[in-house]
């Protein structure tokens, strides 16, 4: 691809990755859900637990398609750095306020999140990129990997004994109680899916993104890269399987072997899109995910607080009940006239095109928001 032409692809493999963030966090009831719309318990890798690991190559990918020129023509590095660490500072501070809002009772609040995950990442991962080689960023990539498998399966546990890969006792549950004690997931106090200490293999996954993007940049023609998308992606996946068997995959705690498959996948399913889109150019159903693509930060961060609304908002029911505005538009609208899980399903799916006509509205009048 020319270093001025736009990777349709790339906006639409977004654009589908968030959208299946909203579905995925906005069912009718937590309590009638489909099994692969949920997360893995622990280990194991459910469809839901694609979504996160797919943005984050996304995030990579974009790194390298949007600094690439930039840092061959020799711009201030200074200038680009500090922008980075700007974009990096709101998206930090955005998750912030998802997580607060609407208290914002700041001794208690969860620093670890989704935003604050990708902050970090595109930070270190922008950083890496500017200062290495593609060589370097090989290495590195399966360095942060081969690292983390060490310590988390080698490096005994303070205070519980030998290394183990349990919920609240392995080296990252208490690395992470150690430094954010307090400030976790409240629904476990004691460790976090989006801690610090596995951010680590995290880089890895948006590292993934950014050989992928060398790749794409490269000169060789469109199939031949297609071809060895998936050819690369596949091995990838395999590799993953195969480490599976000493260090099971688990998005919870980041494992490298989840690293491997998932960003497998997500080159397959680039190879994918990018056949059919920017090869083939069979694009007449990409608009809506290219509409979600464009404002990707501004709809998971806006359909997040408005999600959070719909369950503060207190309405008195026709039995003098107080209870919250999404229970009854979910009991009156969906559980009607179909069983739970659907009308939960249903529920999901009406959100997100509720939030694809608002951001319609903005493609339309060309408002693409970055942060």
């Amino acid at each position: 691809m020319g270093k001025n032409e736009r990777l349709i692809s790339l906006d639409v493999f977004r654009g589908i990755t968030i959208a299946g963030m909203i579905l995925v966090n906005n069912p009718g009831s937590w309590g009638s859900v489909y099994p692969p719309l949920l997360h893995a318990k622990w280990n194991g890798c459910t469809p839901t637990d694609l979504i996160f690991p797919f943005f984050l190559f996304i995030v990579g990918v974009a790194i390298t398609l949007s600094l690439s020129k930039r840092k061959e023509r020799g711009d201030d590095q200074t200038k680009l750095l500090l922008n980075i660490l700007r974009r990096s500072a709101i998206l930090f501070g955005l998750g912030l306020i998802l997580s607060g809002f609407p208290k914002f009772d700041f001794t208690t609040i969860r620093i670890p999140g989704v935003l604050q995950r990708i902050a970090v990442v595109y930070l270190i991962s922008s950083f890496i990129f500017l200062k290495t080689n593609l060589k370097v960023q090989i290495i590195l990539t399966f360095t942060f990997l081969i690292f983390y498998w060490i310590l988390m399966t080698l490096v005994p546990v303070p205070g519980v004994g030998p290394a183990n890969l349990e919920p609240t006792t392995n080296l990252a549950a208490w690395f992470d109680n150690l430094v954010l004690n307090g400030h976790l997931w409240k629904s476990t106090k004691v460790w976090d899916p989006e801690g610090l200490f596995s951010t680590i293999p995290v880089i890895s996954s948006a590292l993934i993104g950014v050989l992928t993007g060398h790749w794409l940049m490269g000169k060789e023609d469109k199939t031949n890269k297609t071809v060895w998308l998936f050819v690369a992606g596949s091995f990838a996946m395999l590799f993953g399987y195969i480490w599976d068997g000493w260090f099971p995959m688990n998005k919870s705690i980041w494992t490298s072997s989840y690293v491997l498959y998932t960003g497998g996948l997500a080159l397959n399913f680039l190879a994918i899109c990018y056949w059919f889109i920017d090869v083939k150019g069979i694009n007449w159903w990409v608009k809506p995910f290219q509409v979600y693509g464009m404002n990707a930060i501004t709809v998971f961060f806006l359909s997040g607080i408005v999600g959070r609304l719909l369950y503060l908002i207190k309405i008195t029911n026709s039995s003098g009940v107080e209870v919250s505005l999404k229970q009854i538009l979910f009991e009156n609208l969906f559980l009607t006239w179909l069983t739970p899980i659907n009308a939960s399903l249903l529920w999901a799916i009406s959100y997100i095109f509720i939030w694809l006509m608002l951001m319609w509205i903005l493609y339309a009048k060309k408002i693409f928001i970055k942060v």
